[in-house]
């Protein structure tokens, strides 16, 4: 066996795949696992073949092949839109196609997908590539996006924190495997990591520059994590604690989403908004324990806020929604969908101080009526989003209202409710880019 003085590409493909035939046979898959995507390593292909035959066919198809007329500059141009799998593939067609598909332009991002790929050796064979002119470092490599793949574990991660120092972006939504050993190794190697989404990611509790998940340690000699995007949507396992350490070191925190992280309280936000007072972006969603004291907090941040979501948290009534519409007048999104708590008081607050707002969701509000529509209408021109699903008390006369101020209003959600086909005939009328949701099968 030859030794190549080039280490060869990484290609995700299923095993029962065909190895690369070149001029002088097949190519040597890494790994023989059966029933399953692995990453398989081929030796760059050659650069000239020998055969008088194969030497006529192959000049025969370089004339035909009019792509190969394209400067190198647009080639690239077009890998560049081409996901990880398929970039590879590229990189097996001939000598010049392997040398276009390793250009360090074309791997700032890492893009797996897929249940089945045995995601930890990919990486650890891309990363081993891409390391290949600045061992044991790769500087280019700043995205990883390998959401959904379930076989990931922290080897994988492991791999990419020794290997990255300059990652910026990591998602790993839906890789229940991944733990919060393997989320320390990321925040503490990669200091420049501002994107985190850990999304379904159920055994992620806590995200900090020490590995004992406790409050009571301070981020080590000051240094702060510089997080600003972290999703942990239905972590399930994080409580008031974890969320404590979290805000203690992701002080810069500007979006983050708690959505279905049922064990949060009150005074998680509370611990919050000690810390992270430049969020712009939150949601609590279906966070059951969440009550108008929590509003209370998240009305600290004041003008700072412009997104929120509170869908489904039924301890908020009309007096959360007066803190935020008091404190928070900057505000442009509110879903508060299914917090039957609010009345058509809670829609005045929020209407006559949150002026701005062009995105609001109301559904399954049983007490908001036309009165709630009207303070709405008369104060919020801007707005362009409206759900009213499964509001009971509203009818036609509301609508009506709103349609005849808010000219910009682009979606109008009205299903499950008691309107007329006049009323939304008079919306279309007034309100022409607007698409309305409905089920009425009377108006079309």
């Amino acid at each position: 066996m030859r030794t190549l003085s080039t280490p060869s590409p990484a290609l995700i493909c299923p095993q029962n795949s065909h190895g690369f035939q070149n001029g002088r046979g097949s190519s040597t898959s890494s790994s023989s696992v059966t029933g399953e995507t692995v990453a398989m390593v081929h030796s760059p292909p050659p650069t000239r073949l020998t055969h008088p035959l194969i030497r006529l066919a192959s000049r025969q198809q370089k004339e035909q092949a009019n792509i190969d007329r394209l400067p190198d500059h647009s080639m690239i141009q077009i890998f560049s839109f081409l996901p990880t799998n398929q970039l590879c593939r590229c990189a097996r067609v001939c000598r010049h196609w392997y040398n276009l598909a390793w250009d360090p332009r074309l791997w700032r991002t890492i893009r797996l997908t897929g249940e089945t790929i045995n995601v930890d050796r990919a990486l650890k064979v891309l990363t081993r590539r891409l390391c290949q002119d600045t061992p044991n470092v790769c500087l280019m490599l700043e995205t990883v996006i390998v959401s959904g793949c379930r076989r990931l574990t922290d080897r994988g991660l492991y791999t990419i924190a020794q290997c990255c120092p300059e990652l910026r972006r990591l998602e790993v939504s839906g890789c229940y495997n991944i733990s919060n050993e393997a989320v320390f190794d990321v925040v503490s190697l990669c200091p420049n990591l501002e994107h985190l989404d850990v999304s379904g990611c159920s055994k992620v509790t806590c995200i900090s520059l020490t590995r004992e998940a406790s409050i009571k340690l301070s981020p080590l000699h000051g240094k702060q994590i510089s997080i600003r995007y972290l999703d942990m949507t239905d972590c399930f396992v994080l409580e008031d604690e974890g969320l404590h350490t979290i805000a203690a070191h992701c002080t810069q925190l500007t979006h983050l989403y708690l959505r279905r992280c049922v064990r949060i309280t009150d005074e998680g936000l509370r611990y919050l908004m000690i810390y992270c007072t430049s969020i712009k972006e939150l949601s609590v969603s279906d966070c059951r324990f969440v009550s108008d004291f929590g509003m209370r907090e998240i009305a600290k941040l004041e003008s700072r806020l412009r997104y929120l979501s509170i869908a489904h948290c039924g301890r908020i009534t009309d007096v959360g929604i007066r803190y935020i519409a008091k404190y928070c007048s900057k505000l442009r999104y509110l879903n508060a969908r299914g917090c039957e708590g609010i009345t058509d008081h809670g829609v005045e607050y929020l209407a006559k101080n949150c002026t701005k707002l062009k995105s609001l969701d109301i559904g399954k509000c049983p007490l908001v009526s036309d009165t709630g529509l009207e303070f709405l209408a008369l104060n919020c021109f801007n707005l362009k989003r409206l759900s009213l699903k499964s509001c009971e008390s509203i009818t036609g006369q509301g609508l009506q209202i709103v349609a005849a101020n808010c000219f910009d209003l682009q979606m109008l959600s009205v299903q499950d409710c008691e309107v007329s086909v006049d009323a939304l005939r008079f919306v279309k009328r007034h309100c022409k880019r607007c698409i309305i949701e409905h089920t009425n099968p009377a108006f079309f």
